[in-house]
């Protein structure tokens, strides 16, 4: 049985599991079409992708610019800050983000309408990231935005090491020059 708990943001939810654990381990359902039905949320969900990465590595803030992905990311293990950014035309809270930590420990998830920028920071010293996909990846369709952009200030955790960006996050257009906006769909 899953809950699903709104943020500030319309259609950005934080699910959480029913865990039933004993001095053998848990048992948890992680996804179930059942519940999200009843919760409203009709999603597809077509692919599932893992990510391992180190203490300090920020993914993101990415979003495929013809192709929008729902998604709804957990972590396995370790614990990461996670962020997705409101850009669909017209939404009231276009430009805010909800930042959320998610870990093994806590086993919650973020669930993440199409029309949003998404990234998140690895605060652990390792972390393994999964997340289902209602649309499949296309590569030549990438865009994103800077970590930093200070249109959408996010208060990203302070850690003892440096961000680890990837060569094409750190050449990202801030939000102001790139315009980027989706059609207000889930």
């Amino acid at each position: 049985m899953l809950t699903f708990e709104k943020t500030p943001i319309d259609g950005v939810y934080i699910v959480t599991p029913k865990v039933f654990g004993d001095a053998r381990g848990y048992f948890m359902e992680t996804y179930s079409d059942q519940d999200f039905q009843k919760e409203g949320l009709n999603y597809r969900f077509v692919q599932d992708n893992q990510s391992s990465s180190t203490k300090g590595v920020l993914r993101g803030l990415h979003f495929q610019k013809t192709h929008p992905q729902a998604k709804l990311v957990r972590v396995l293990n370790g614990e990461v800050y996670d962020v997705a950014v409101d850009l669909r035309e017209g939404s009231a809270t276009y430009g805010e983000h909800v930042g959320v930590i998610l870990s093994g420990e806590n086993k919650k998830q973020l669930l993440i309408p199409r029309g949003f920028a998404h990234g998140f920071l690895v605060l652990s010293d390792t972390a393994e990231f999964a997340y289902k996909c209602d649309e499949f990846y296309h590569p030549e369709d990438e865009g994103g935005l800077p970590y930093n952009d200070p249109s959408i200030a996010i208060d990203w955790p302070k850690l003892d090491v440096d961000y680890k960006l990837s060569e094409k996050d750190g050449k990202h257009l801030p939000l102001s020059e790139s315009k980027i906006t989706f059609k207000g769909e889930k």
